[in-house]
C-alpha cells in the first residue's frame, strides 16, 4: 500500500488478501479514538471500506479499471478503548459494475464491534 494514505495514518494493515475475501488490522489508539476514549466509528468505518475496496481492486482488471465506495453503512455493536480490531470482508455480489461487501469487524475475543455493508463501484480507467 501507498504510504502517506489513510490506511497508513490510522495503523491499518492488510493481513490476508484472496479472491473475494480480506482481513486488515486496525489498532484502537490515539489515532481511532473519539475524544471520550472510545474506538471511533467513523475509524470503524474506514476500516470497513478499507477492506471492501481493496477487495475490490483485488478482483478487477487494475490497467483498466478503477474503483471508488459507493455506498456504506454500520452498525456500532460494542463499544471499545484499546487493543486491535481485524475486519474480516467477504464479496457478496460480484458485478461487472458494483460489488457488495459484507464486513465484520471483531476484537481480539472475536466479540462483534461493528458490521458493515459496503457497494463499491468499478469503473473504467480515462
Amino acid at each position: 500500500m501507498r504510504e502517506n494514505t489513510l490506511l497508513t495514518s490510522l495503523g491499518i494493515e492488510l493481513k490476508e488478501m484472496e479472491e473475494g475475501r480480506v482481513v486488515a488490522t486496525m489498532p484502537v489508539d490515539d489515532r481511532t479514538r473519539q475524544p471520550y476514549g472510545y474506538l471511533h466509528g467513523g475509524a470503524s468505518v474506514a476500516l470497513a471500506e478499507t477492506v471492501a475496496s481493496v477487495g475490490t481492486a483485488n478482483l478487477i482488471d487494475l490497467d483498466k479499471e478503477i474503483c471508488f465506495g459507493l455506498e456504506i453503512n454500520a452498525n456500532h455493536i460494542k463499544s471499545k478503548q484499546d487493543g486491535v480490531v481485524t475486519a474480516v470482508g467477504e464479496v457478496v455480489h460480484k458485478g461487472r459494475t458494483t460489488m457488495v461487501w459484507d464486513i465484520r469487524i471483531k476484537d481480539e475475543s472475536d466479540q462483534l464491534i461493528c458490521i458493515s455493508r459496503c457497494t463499491v463501484a468499478v469503473v473504467a480507467k480515462k
